[in-house]
């Protein structure tokens, strides 16, 4: 499953998703590299 999260102010990064912390982050998986961040919030239909 693909999700978007945040390493800082302004940075994003979108990967496949291979675990979740006690804290709220997740980690996402982007070629050889796993990312940390917290997740961004899906957007609601208008």
């Amino acid at each position: 499953m693909l999700r978007t999260i945040t390493l800082g102010s302004c940075v994003s990064v979108q990967g496949v998703v291979v675990g979740q912390l006690a804290d709220g982050k997740i980690m996402v998986k982007v070629d050889e590299k796993t990312f940390v961040g917290f997740p961004v919030a899906q957007a609601r239909p208008s």
